[in-house]
């Protein structure tokens, strides 16, 4: 294929349209960034709060359902698919970038309970196809998919900041090497896990020594038997708790495309309501019910004791039902949401006897991503970039394994059917009706 004329012009052009999309996507996250904190941090201080009153998600939430339904109703593209089928690699087209965007832009920094990944994924493959036919290159088949992937990769490499992170999940959200794919990974990443485990052992036992690639690194401290006993554990009742958030937020998704309009405000204000019990009963912001959980996780994996046991399990509750009714109704993607739910179901867990802080948020982290997003290799990746301590990689792949085999075996029945544009929808027609 390299010996090909069109192939290797191809290539050099999706290395050229990287420099242009990264761009975008980098000013496109920024602008998320900074609307998120004029919003929920800059504007409750000049009115004087520390932290934004229980009412304050209602009136946001209210506006983002009327305008994400508007775009969905009006704008080619429906504004994305709906995130409750999971990441999806198609769908990218030009056309749908203006209504992709406003319709992130009404969803996530007004506290939708979601990430930015989704967009930033049909943003970068639909900008790459807009730059092709700026410099009119003929578009063919091949080409239209090649550039599609080039540009989500280039704008999705932002957000996880690690272009091997993005080639991984686009290898596979794009289903490359088909159903064999997950039937070959799994049991690698199994037997990768505990041969890692006997290798680099845990508590006194200190494993088997060979030959190593270590470079003189710090050591990183060392698992225990109930590390990994109490990660598997804990990832198969992670992985059915995020099954059943999924199985919401599909349920979700048939009762708004059943009445757009009014389904979709009802749904966002749910969520709203969610963040407003969360801080009524805790005295915490609202804020860490709403949103995606992106800018308090890290506070959360370093700081977990600043939780107390009832603000942790008030926030996998009230995060938890307002994740789904967000999956059903707004834009954006389920990463980051699923992301704190598993790190925050490993800080409350952490207490159990020989169960470390650590290891427990990065199991419950590769857990909960794992049965979000249905793709174990990735999140397996994602995490270990995440938390950047190679001893607790071990858990982290077994974990992953197990929460996926898990979500896996309690999925019953047909998903949400895929639209002609890349979005998802019931079987039956979408009513005019608002």
């Amino acid at each position: 294929m390299l010996r090909q004329p069109a192939y290797r012009r191809t290539l050099l052009f999706c290395g050229l349209i990287g420099i242009p999309v990264s761009l975008v996507a980098f000013w496109f996250l920024v602008l998320l960034h900074e609307l998120e904190r004029l919003i929920w941090v800059d504007w409750p201080h000049h009115l004087g709060w520390s932290n934004p009153p229980w009412w304050w998600p209602l009136p946001p939430a209210l506006l983002s359902g009327a305008v994400v339904a508007l775009v969905v109703l009006r704008f080619p593209g429906r504004g994305g698919h709906i995130p409750a089928g999971g990441l999806q690699p198609g769908g990218a087209s030009k056309d749908a970038v203006p209504g992709v965007v406003l319709a992130a832009l009404a969803s996530l920094p007004l506290g939708a309970v979601l990430g930015p990944e989704a967009p930033l994924i049909a943003l970068g493959g639909g900008l790459a196809l807009l730059f092709r036919d700026l410099v009119r290159v003929p578009a063919t088949e091949a080409n239209t998919a090649l550039l599609g992937a080039a540009g989500a990769a280039s704008a999705i490499s932002v957000i996880f900041g690690s272009p091997l992170v993005a080639a991984v999940l686009l290898m596979e959200v794009s289903g490359v090497g088909g159903p064999q794919l997950f039937a070959v990974m799994l049991p690698v990443l199994l037997a990768g896990g505990i041969g890692a485990i006997v290798f680099t052992g845990f508590g006194d036992w200190t494993g088997l020594k060979t030959g190593s690639l270590e470079i003189g690194l710090p050591a990183p401290s060392v698992l225990d038997a109930g590390d990994v006993v109490w990660s598997v554990l804990m990832a198969v009742v992670i992985g059915a708790a995020i099954h059943w958030i999924l199985a919401g937020g599909r349920i979700a998704a048939r009762l708004v495309i059943a009445r757009p309009l009014r389904n979709t405000v009802l749904c966002a204000l749910g969520a709203a309501l969610c963040a407003a019990l969360y801080a009524v009963l805790t005295g915490r912001s609202p804020s860490d019910v709403a949103l995606s959980g992106q800018s308090i996780l890290g506070q959360l994996a370093t700081d977990p004791h600043a939780w107390s046991v009832g603000s942790l399990v008030a926030v996998l509750v009230f995060k938890g039902v307002a994740y789904a009714l967000c999956l059903g109704s707004l834009r954006g993607g389920p990463v980051f949401p699923a992301l704190f739910l598993g790190g925050a179901m490993g800080a409350l867990l952490a207490p159990l006897p020989g169960l470390g802080v650590v290891p427990g948020v990065a199991a419950g982290m590769a857990a909960s991503s794992a049965a979000a997003l249905r793709l174990p290799v990735s999140c397996v990746v994602l995490v270990v970039l995440m938390v950047g301590n190679s001893g607790t990689v071990p858990v982290i792949v077994l974990a992953a394994v197990v929460s996926f085999v898990t979500t896996e075996l309690l999925s019953q029945g047909p998903g949400i059917p895929v639209f002609s544009d890349g979005a998802r929808r019931a079987p039956r027609p979408v009513s005019s009706r608002p």
